[in-house]
């Protein structure tokens, strides 16, 4: 089994945008005359400056609250077949459409633009705008409306542009205007059909249109039914989806992010009269039956068979094996009885089958935020997955085995069929098994040996994880997109609202493992290219709209838009990195190839064989009898003609051809020089600005040296006070002092109680009564009172005195005692 081959970051850019009130003014001043974009026909301008970018204005594009994601904003298409780039302009709504030519060092653009209108009112805000595999339709999605323009069929108007015919996907019935309950989530092209539209919707829905055939209808309905474990599963909503890559079964399959980070995947799923190749329709062919009708397991050959016939019945083609190479249609063929089922959760090999796993995710998903943007694409063997948090983590992940196709029993589709009995369009419940998605059978998934065609969902091997320290409103202020290269798969762009980074991959497991059987994991190579970030405001700003182009010399370029209708053009060639640089500014950034720039040596505007000198001839030396030969002899004339012949293809050939060489190029060498010139010139300007600045620069540096001198001599006085030394009281410390306090606020009290009540009693015996010692009492009859003798007082006097002593001693001590603590507590304050 055969799993799937690549080609380059040079530069950084920073770009400084102002956010001051006289946006609001140009906002105010945006032309409405559309013949201004009309230039002299066949003149070229770098695309940068073209009329269709140089109108200033400011977005101020408001959404209402909503739990769900937002389609990016996107408004930039391009079309490599015909060379045309297309700008949607959302404050007029209409098309700019460009012609581009691609030149050794910048993109141009034909200065006469053509500007298509719908031929319908739009009514909402278009967010996002691309171009299907031909280049004849143009999606224009917005959150509640899917609009289709297309490009071929156009008609003029009296200002001379052209309205272009323009129908809307879904009608009213799937997706009424105003009704906040459903919004659009993503809207994408079909990868392998001109015509078939995939969208999915927050009522988890996936739909997929056959504008072909039916606008209204859609071809094929998904209600996704996946079930969640989590605490949150309320709160767990889809996000997006990606269709599969060009590798066995998973050119057929589409995969789906919930927000909790949770990826899903359906698997086959075809648009009906979509183009494939027959070459890679006959490998997975072969694969079902080779590994799954010829299995030890029943369960295995029960799915490669139901595989086998689908295949079958999609493709009859099959049948005639004397076919090879070209091109096959997929015919409407659904399975009766059985329905698609919902694969996932896909877990990750580093999880844990036990009962808190559900809780160690939630765990985990609290620290990273809610999942936002997702990316899928095939490296080679590899199918790499991408996924971006609100918290600015970037996971990136690997398909650890075989996607397969996997059905539910029992749960039979809903199908429409016409007049002649064939499937038009279908509609199923795709529920998840549990028994097939459980995280305990990842061990036994690796180590079986017959584990092909058992149904498990395929595990995710974990790659890298990112931390790009992305703040809050850059990941809130624009969707985050990631897009990547079209040259260099292992590379991916990471579009958010602080600017764009470049990510490149340094290790697939499958890809290096065939190709280098030594090759250890690398970490992925993260680089700013674009940076909108603004260090004085703390601000940033996001994009309008971002594509990448490649052109014949095997570069691949950057094209975005900012927020305020600026364009800029980056040349990435080789797999350089190149430390960013600052272009501060608001408008005429100009083109920097930074690969060419840092090189040193000549131009690259002549063949390298002229630029290595002559050829490397051998000249033999005259010798002394050659010498004496008289040239009319027969001798002298064939020496003479053998060296003309060495001389002639050495020297007077590569003359030639440099002579012709610089005959054509001259005008080549004459623009490269002038480009020379003027990029010295803008540098001797920069370093005329810096001079400038410098000064002030050293003033802030002089100002900062001083407060760093003021905050030393604070210091070392805060290290001069008495209280800097002191050290905190140890634990033996702490208890005593807790227990002294016990002892105050209880036992002190008690005894003050006690030699008061003492204190009392000695105060009533020590009183004599003269009266009652002259005067006995008469006796009365029963009890007789008895008066204590002096001799028996005197000793309960002495004692009273003694206990006296000893509480005044006692209260010396507890108030030297509270004196030491509360010293000691002031010094502590201190």
């Amino acid at each position: 089994m055969e799993r799937r081959n690549p080609p380059q970051v040079s530069a950084g850019l920073h770009i400084s945008l102002r956010d001051d009130e006289d946006d609001l003014e140009e906002e105010e001043e945006y032309d409405n005359n559309e013949s201004e974009l009309v230039v002299v026909d066949d003149e070229w301008v770098p695309l940068q400056n073209h009329p269709a970018f140089s109108r200033r204005w400011r977005s101020t594009f408001t959404s209402p609250h909503s739990p769900f994601r937002q389609l990016p904003l996107n408004y930039v298409a391009w079309d490599s077949n015909s060379q045309h780039l297309y700008f949607w302009d959302p404050k007029k709504r209409h098309l700019f459409c460009l012609t581009l030519r691609f030149s050794g060092h910048s993109i141009e653009a034909a200065s006469k633009s053509k500007i298509f209108h719908a031929s319908i009112d739009l009514g909402s805000m278009v967010r996002h705008i691309s171009l299907n595999r031909t280049g004849d339709l143009l999606l224009l999605a917005g959150s509640q409306k899917l609009f289709v323009m297309y490009l071929h069929e156009r008609s003029s108007i009296e200002d001379g542009s052209l309205v272009c015919r323009t129908i809307t996907v879904g009608g009213s019935r799937i997706f009424v205007h105003g009704n906040s309950f459903t919004q659009i989530l993503q809207a994408s092209w079909h990868p392998c059909s001109d015509t078939h539209l995939g969208v999915l919707s927050s009522d988890s829905l996936f739909r997929l249109f056959d504008l072909s055939t039916d606008l209204e209808q859609p071809e094929q309905e998904f209600y996704l039914q996946a079930m969640q474990c989590s605490k949150n599963a309320l709160l767990i909503c889809l996000v997006a989806f990606s269709f599969g890559g060009e590798h066995l079964w998973d050119r057929f399959a589409i995969f789906f992010l919930f927000s909790d980070g949770s990826i899903y995947v359906l698997c086959p799923i075809v648009p009906f009269g979509s183009i494939y190749s027959l070459a890679s329709i006959q490998e997975i062919y072969k694969d079902a039956q080779l590994f799954g009708l010829r299995s030890s397991n029943s369960k295995a050959v029960t799915n490669a068979s139901l595989a086998v016939n689908w295949l079958e019945s999609t493709f009859p083609e099959l049948a005639n094996k004397s076919l090879e190479g070209g091109v096959v249609k997929a015919h409407p063929y659904v399975p009766i009885g059985t329905s698609l089922s919902l694969q996932g959760p896909l877990c990750r090999l580093c999880s844990e089958s036990s009962d808190g796993v559900s809780e160690q995710n939630d765990a985990q998903q609290a620290g990273r935020g809610q999942a936002l943007a997702f990316f899928c694409n095939t490296i080679l063997k590899d199918t790499i997955i991408a996924t971006a948090w609100s918290s600015g983590l970037l996971e990136i992940d690997a398909l650890a085995d075989e996607l397969q196709p996997v059905w539910n029993y029992g749960s039979s589709p809903r199908l429409r069929v016409d007049d002649f009995g064939c499937v038009v369009g279908v509609a199923m419940i795709c529920e998840q098994n549990l028994q097939q998605s459980d995280n305990g059978k990842i061990d036994h998934l690796i180590q079986a040996v017959d584990a092909a065609w058992m149904g498990y969902t395929p595990p995710l091997l974990r790659l890298a994880i990112l931390d790009l320290s992305l703040m809050s409103n850059m990941l809130n202020e624009s969707p985050l997109l990631l897009v990547s290269d079209p040259l260099i798969l292992e590379r991916i762009y990471y579009v958010h609202g602080g600017g764009v980074d470049s990510i490149i991959l340094h290790f697939l497991p499958f890809s290096d493992q065939v190709a280098r059987k030594d090759a250890i994991a690398k970490a992925p190579t993260v680089t700013p290219i674009i940076s909108t970030f603004s260090s004085e405001t703390y601000t940033s700003s996001g994009f309008l709209g971002f594509v990448t182009l490649a052109d014949s010399f095997g570069n691949s370029w950057i094209l975005s838009c900012t927020c305020s209708s600026e364009c800029f053009v980056i040349k990435v060639s080789g797999m350089d990195l190149v430390e960013p640089f600052l272009i501060e500014g608001e408008r005429d950034l100009e083109f920097t190839d930074h690969k060419e720039s840092s090189e040193t040596g000549p131009l690259e505007i002549m063949s390298k064989e002229l630029l290595k000198g002559p050829k490397d001839v051998p000249i033999p030396m005259v010798s002394a009898s050659l010498r004496s030969l008289p040239a009319d002899s027969i001798e002298g004339r064939a020496a003479l003609h053998h060296y003309f012949k060495l001389f002639h293809e050495k020297y007077v050939e590569y003359a030639h051809k440099v002579y012709v060489s610089l005959k054509c190029h001259g005008a080549h060498l004459k623009k490269a020089t002038d480009d020379q010139q003027a990029r010295i010139k803008e540098v001797h300007q920069k370093l005329v600005i810096i001079e400038e600045s410098h000064s002030r620069f050293q003033n802030q540096l002089k100002e900062a040296f001083e407060t760093s001198r003021q905050l030393e001599v604070r210091l070392q006085r805060f290290r001069s006070l008495p209280g800097v030394m002191w050290k905190p009281l140890t634990k033996a410390e702490k208890e005593f002092k807790a227990e002294i306090e016990m002892f105050t606020h209880q036992e002190l009290d008690e005894l003050r109680s006690s030699v008061e009540a003492l204190e009392a009693r000695l105060h009533r015996y020590l009183q004599p009564s003269q009266a009652s010692m002259t005067h006995s009492p008469k006796q009365t009859a029963g009890r007789r009172k008895v008066h204590a003798s002096n001799a028996q007082v005197l000793p309960l006097k002495t004692l009273v005195e003694r206990l006296s002593q000893v509480s005044i001693e006692n209260s010396k001590k507890v108030e030297l005692i509270e004196g030491a603590l509360q010293k000691r507590e002031g010094q502590e304050q201190t």
